[in-house]
């Protein structure tokens, strides 16, 4: 049995100078990739019609709603930058505090986000919050604690949720499950995975460069539809999910 390579952490700071460190390092190497490559775009096609305010949360360079006329808030000034080239509207900021009204847009993204910061639930009150009621949430995460690896705390992910809990949180923040998917381009070989934290780990420059010229693009190219079940769907062996939430419509205060 192959011993697991020991992680190597990121220097001490915050989880937010990983992430930041991490990814303006992706980005500043990688070509924008444009949405309708992503097994997403079916699903926001059908979402856009009468949804002309949109958000993006932490899209990177790899936006999955239409980029000229959406806003994006991103923690990389680097993926900024090339999204408002191409005629984004775009901020620094973070999740857990988004720079917008209450209620603002008809159609949320937020896909592989909420794992990453250190106030989950902070990051789920506010996607809910700029969302109007009827409004569609788009949110992806990592199921199961118990699957944990290195690659988790190498991208900088905080958690792992356990499906019901996460229902739960939903929930709280007036957010139903209407449709959800299997999602993510993770490996499911534990050896790859191993091989792949190893490279990056001695070999950062040329192991990011790879990812971003000859992975990622056979990634795009073998990616498999998205198979929606209605609600939640059964999540024994799901790695990573993609829900498709409803803001409801929150119930008025008592007097």
């Amino acid at each position: 049995m192959t011993q697991r390579q020991p992680l190597q952490k990121p220097d001490a700071g915050t989880l937010l100078d990983h992430n930041r460190k991490f990814y303006d390092a992706l980005w500043s190497g990688a070509r924008l990739v444009e949405p309708q490559r992503f097994n997403t775009w079916p699903l926001v096609q059908s979402l856009l019609p009468g949804r002309e305010q949109r958000l993006e949360v932490g899209p990177g360079l790899r936006p999955r709603l239409p980029i000229a006329g959406t806003h994006f808030v991103d923690i990389s000034a680097p993926a900024l930058a090339a999204l408002r080239e191409r005629g984004a509207q775009v901020l620094q900021g973070e999740v857990t505090s988004l720079p917008f009204a209450d209620a603002a847009f008809d159609l949320v993204c937020a896909l592989d986000i909420v794992e990453h910061v250190d106030d989950g639930d902070g990051a789920l009150s506010e996607l809910a919050r700029v969302a109007r009621s009827g409004a569609t949430v788009l949110i992806s995460t990592p199921l199961h604690p118990s699957r944990w690896t290195p690659f988790d705390d190498f991208v900088g992910h905080k958690r792992r949720y356990e499906p019901d809990g996460l229902l739960a949180k939903l929930a709280q923040n007036d957010l139903v499950v209407e449709r959800s998917a299997v999602f993510g381009m993770q490996p499911r070989s534990s050896r790859l995975v191993d091989f792949g934290m190893w490279w990056l780990n001695n070999h950062r420059d040329l192991a990011m460069g790879t990812y971003n010229r000859a992975i990622m693009p056979l990634g795009l190219r073998f990616q498999k539809a998205l198979d929606f079940s209605q609600g939640m769907l059964p999540t024994d062996d799901v790695d990573e999910i993609l829900l498709v939430c409803r803001r409801a419509a929150r119930a008025p205060a008592a007097s």
